[in-house]
């Protein structure tokens, strides 16, 4: 199985987040999978942009410590970091999901 490389929590910074979530994509992204408490693949996060957006979005995402994918077969699942954010920037990510309007 394929690895993806994530940083490790003491590598993220709280400026990486915060860019991250600049965008209104990323945003969504976040906000779904905290919603849904588990692991989602992409298809289940496409918010109808092409593949290679939401590629570019993962990336962003990933890069900043925000989420974390496995790859399973040809399925690529992701789950929002946030206990290890929550435990690095105490109530920062909490904030903005409170801020997020799912449609």
């Amino acid at each position: 199985m394929r690895q993806i490389k994530h940083p490790a929590i003491e590598q993220v910074e709280l400026t990486d987040i915060m860019y991250a979530l600049s965008d209104p994509a990323r945003m969504e992204i976040v906000g779904r999978l905290a919603q849904a408490g588990r692991q989602m693949t992409c298809g289940e996060l496409d918010l109808n942009r092409p593949k290679s957006s939401m590629s570019h979005h993962f990336k962003i995402l990933r890069a900043a410590g925000l989420v974390e994918t496995v790859i399973d077969g040809k399925e690529h699942l992701n789950s929002l970091r946030l206990a290890e954010i929550e435990q690095k920037f105490p109530g920062v990510l909490y904030a903005v999901l409170k801020t997020i309007k799912l449609p």
